[in-house]
């Protein structure tokens, strides 16, 4: 080959080299760049999921409490049973390790055994698992030496221990402790804490490798809260509906709140009939669960659906209703605010309204009429009328104005999930001199529960709107405070005076007027009943009702407000004054001397006032008769000891006079009888019923001159066997009470 021909070669190869070095390596840093910076974090990311793996280890969720620190629901440890294969280095052990689990837990052991031979250290088999099957476990593993191929990881479940105590509020959690309703979903991020996490490091060939490469991130726990909820008068207030619902037959549930009304805070919020949170997705109406089992299959889902969302829902706060004539008590302090209205104003009614020309007249619910009266007995009376006529002197854009000054054209904004707004004639606050009408006795225009009591409570409080809350404090797993929820004062809706004035025409009707069934010895109450028609959801043939009590207590420096209502009560009565105003004084008369108010007796009460049990427990019974025999009591000695082991009723319970104690002087001493009818009589008839029947009574919501007065409720049902001298608190209704 010629010298020449060397050397062409060699200087395209050096040309070649050339452009590969200027075009090649430039590429090959584009490469490297792109790979190490533009999708460098991309791939770490895809390394490490190859190469660890990621096991997410719950938290425990918060405890929820009530203001005194009583536990309401909480997250009590249970088991993740772990399956490690990685760990299971021989057949025998395999067929041991399954055979074992597959006894205790109940699972299939093929299954088992096709889980165990994967290449894996973390395969769950069974979650939730309680202390009982924990501890068959861990009995298990030691009685066969068994150190690794089982790993039991502990997780929490979510426990109620009151069942379905304030489960409206409460709410419930998911299986994967996620909060869906209630409390449990308003507050799930300061409940859920942080998850924690094992990461496993896997070799090579994908296997995980033992433990030396594994780290353990621990879970951070949820913070816990405090709610201005009282469990006792939570109680009180759930016995006095579960009466009002038994007794009336009501069929779309009853709700109830009570509320400080210098505060703002909900210290009871019940709606019955509920549900279990520990089995949410139970139907607990039977009735409801017998229709939804009787229908074809494909329907039979979807029917669930709604009657769980149904039973779910918290009326207080999410169901619009009409307010009737509670709603008299604002259309009262508007007038007064607007001095187109005061105490003395006359108003004549002669059963019905034509308020304006060519229109229908509007009735009162007395049909011939209530005469002339002044504007006290006009709302002692509830008297359509007197109302209509005050609110067309309010005029429309008044009206509206002073609606949403209470607070009634907004969400109140309560710490809980659910709520509704209210349905008002048009958005833009406009309607028809009849819609002014119509509203001004509280009619045809729609607010939650929550909202009427918010209102409420500023006639209470002075005209103060006052936001409403559940929680009083956030805390952490120590309980120690991590934010504390303040009184916030919206508004000032209505001069003090004109609440003021208010209250006092409120009392008299709770005294004197249609509300007088809510009357409470030794406390000055204020209130108004209501009676709204469902228009437009009532049975061929029927009309249905919401009745409805709303009032506050003592009338002269009021603390507490209550509302109640009962929808569609179905028992034969229907208004306000007989269904909801004794179950107000029923709850009432227990919640207030718990609250630390004192009664406060006339001369003409003290002459009449139940005898408080004293405590004879552990004296001898000597001593005991002298001291019964002094209080104006009568007793009953059950056994042949010489001391008071046991007595019916317990110590500080309230009797009437003459009422029989029943005293155990040793522990085979037992009488126990059946408790009968007590609804439809008179007072007499009821005391001559509990004294036949060796029972004690209390009597609530009755006027001390007790005419006219007629036994409505029981605290403790028919038929049911007590033992003897039980006290039973009898709820009594004035037969001249029959106004909405």
């Amino acid at each position: 080959m010629s010298k020449g021909i060397n050397i062409r070669m060699q200087r395209r190869s050096l040309v070649v080299l050339i452009v590969l070095v200027f075009i090649g390596f430039p590429v090959l840093i584009f490469r490297l760049v792109n790979l190490q910076i533009v999708q460098g974090e991309y791939l770490q990311k895809m390394a490490s999921e190859q190469q660890l793996t990621d096991t997410k280890i719950n938290p425990k969720r918060g405890t929820i409490y009530d203001r005194n620190m009583n536990i309401l629901a909480q997250s009590a440890s249970v088991w993740t049973v772990v399956l490690e294969p990685a760990y299971i280095d021989t057949d025998q052990k395999r067929e041991l390790i399954c055979s074992g689990m597959s006894e205790i837990l109940n699972i299939d052991k093929e299954k088992l055994l096709e889980l165990s031979k994967k290449k894996s250290c973390y395969n769950i088999i069974k979650k939730k698992v309680e202390s009982d099957i924990k501890d068959k476990i861990i009995e298990f593993k030691n009685n066969n030496k068994i150190t690794t191929g089982i790993r039991l990881i502990e997780d929490y479940k979510r426990y109620y221990p009151l069942k379905n105590f304030l489960a409206a509020v409460l709410g419930f959690v998911g299986a994967d402790s996620q909060g869906l309703a209630g409390i449990e979903s308003y507050y799930d991020k300061e409940l859920s804490g942080e998850p924690g996490r094992i990461l496993t490091a896997r070799n090579a060939i994908g296997k995980e490798m033992p433990f030396e490469y594994e780290q353990l991130v621990n879970p951070k726990p949820g913070h816990n809260l405090k709610l201005c909820i009282d469990e006792n008068i939570q109680k009180f207030l759930e016995i006095a509906l579960e009466e009002g619902v038994r007794t009336h037959n009501v069929k779309n549930r009853a709700t109830g709140i009570v509320m400080d009304v210098n505060t703002g805070e909900i210290l009871g919020m019940a709606v019955k009939q509920d549900f279990d949170p520990n089995e949410p997705f139970e139907i607990y109406n039977s009735e409801i669960s017998e229709q939804i089992n009787s229908l074809p299959e494909e329907e039979r889902q979807k029917a669930r659906s709604e009657a769980l969302s149904q039973q779910w829902r918290n009326k207080a706060i999410s169901d619009v209703y009409y307010p009737g004539s509670v709603f008299k008590m604002i259309t009262a302090a508007m007038g007064f605010e607007l001095d187109v209205v005061n105490e003395k104003s006359s108003f004549n009614c002669t059963g019905s309204i034509k308020p304006i020309e060519n229109a229908r007249a509007i009735g009162c619910h007395k049909r011939k009429g209530h005469g002339m009266q002044n504007f006290v007995e006009a709302l002692c009376h509830s008297c359509n009328p007197a109302f209509i006529t005050l609110g067309l002197r309010i005029g429309a854009k008044n009206f509206f104005d002073f609606y949403k000054s209470f607070g009634l054209h907004n969400k109140t904004n309560i710490d809980l999930p659910g709520e509704s707004t209210d349905l008002f004639f048009n958005a833009d606050g406009s309607m028809s001199s009849i819609d002014l009408c119509v509203a001004s006795m509280g009619q045809n225009f729609g607010i939650t529960p929550i909202q009427m009591i918010t209102a409420a409570a500023a006639i209470a409080n002075g005209g103060k709107i006052i936001q409403p809350h559940i929680v009083k404090e956030i805390l952490d797993e120590n309980n120690n405070i991590i934010k504390k929820f303040d009184v916030v004062t919206k508004r000032q809706a209505v001069s003090e005076q004109t609440a003021k004035r208010v209250t006092q025409m409120l009392y008299e009707n709770a005294t004197h007027g249609a509300a007088k069934n809510a009357y409470i010895p030794g406390y000055r109450v204020a209130g108004k009943t209501g009676t709204s028609e469902k228009i437009g959801l009532s049975t061929k043939g029927h009309k249905d009702y919401i009745s409805s009590f709303c009032g506050f207590a003592p009338a002269d420096n009021p603390k507490l407000a209550m509302l109640v209502a009962f929808d569609t009560p179905k028992g034969g009565q229907y208004y306000g004054s007989i269904v909801a105003a004794p179950v107000f004084a029923r709850a009432m008369q227990d919640i207030l001397p718990y609250f630390g108010i004192e009664k406060v007796y006339t001369e003409e009460e003290l002459e009449k006032i139940d005898t408080v049990v004293p405590d004879l427990l552990g004296k001898n019974i000597n001593e005991a008769k002298n001291i019964i025999n002094s209080l104006g009591l009568k007793y009953t000695v059950l056994g042949t000891g010489d001391k008071v082991i046991s007595q019916i009723p317990d110590p500080l319970n309230h009797v009437p006079k003459e009422s029989t104690l029943v005293l155990h002087t040793d522990s085979t001493s037992s009488s126990e009888v059946k408790v009968p009818k007590f609804t439809g009589y008179s007072v007499q008839d009821v005391k001559f019923i509990a004294s036949k029947h060796g029972l004690n009574i209390n009597l609530s919501g009755i006027k001390l001159e007790k005419s006219g007065a007629i036994s409505s409720t029981q605290s403790v049902p028919e038929n049911t066997v007590v033992p003897k001298g039980t006290v039973i608190t009898i709820g009594f209704v004035h037969s001249d009470s029959s106004g909405d």
